[in-house]
Parts: C-alpha cells; structure tokens; sequence
C-alpha cells in the first residue's frame, strides 16, 4: 500500500556530486523516519542517514561533512545530497521510510535502489 520510488543516482567522478530523491506514495496517515541506506557487493547494507519527522539527523561516520539529508514533508520526499564523493561510496543506495499508514498500521517501506558510481 505504500511505495517508494528512487531516483538521481548516476556515474560521478571522485569529488563530484549528486542528490538522490526518494518520494513515497500510496495510503499514508504519516512518516515518521526516513533515511538511505547503500549496499556495495559483497557487503551488507549500512544506514548512510537518517531523519526524523522533527528534523533530527543522524549520519554514517563515513559521510559526516559530506552528505546532507533533507526532506519535504509536504511532497514526501526524502533527499540526499552527496558532495565530495570517493570512490567508497559507490553502491545502491536504497530508500527507507517508517510509515504510518492505513488502520494505523506502522510500515517499514524500501525502494528499488538507485546506482550510484563514482569513478577514479
């Protein structure tokens, strides 16, 4: 009943940048927190960042300095904004959202994932 879909992943060379958006749709009363995650191969998925419904952020070490969640409560969207990219950071980045839908049902929702490659 709820989907999220990805998008503005791509091909970058190291320092570059890119910004992934991430809209939910279907029935939802509310989301609460939303954040992104990556996958490289061969590794397990590791949270990147998170945001609450009040704004608070949380961020991998690994992208502290670099990265910047937002979201838009209104369009429900959530951002990532990526500057300085390395190498490192190359993997799908998935979408994630605690949902609060239909009968007060509370949802873990994933996206497809979005490619991002940075090259060197």
């Amino acid at each position: 009943q709820v989907q999220l879909v990805e998008s503005g992943g791509g091909l970058v060379q190291t320092g570059g940048s890119l910004r992934l958006s991430c809209t939910a749709s279907g029935t939802i009363l509310k989301i609460n927190t939303m954040g992104w995650y990556r996958q490289a191969p061969g590794k397990q998925r590791d949270l990147v960042a998170r945001i609450t419904s009040g704004d608070n952020v949380n961020y991998a070490d690994s992208v502290k300095g670099r990265f910047t969640i937002s979201r838009d409560n209104a369009k429900n969207t959530v951002y990532l904004q990526m500057n300085s990219l390395k190498p490192e950071d190359t993997a799908v980045y998935y979408c994630n959202a605690n949902v609060l839908s239909s009968g007060l049902r509370r949802l873990e929702v994933w996206g497809q994932g979005t490619l991002v490659t940075v090259s060197s």
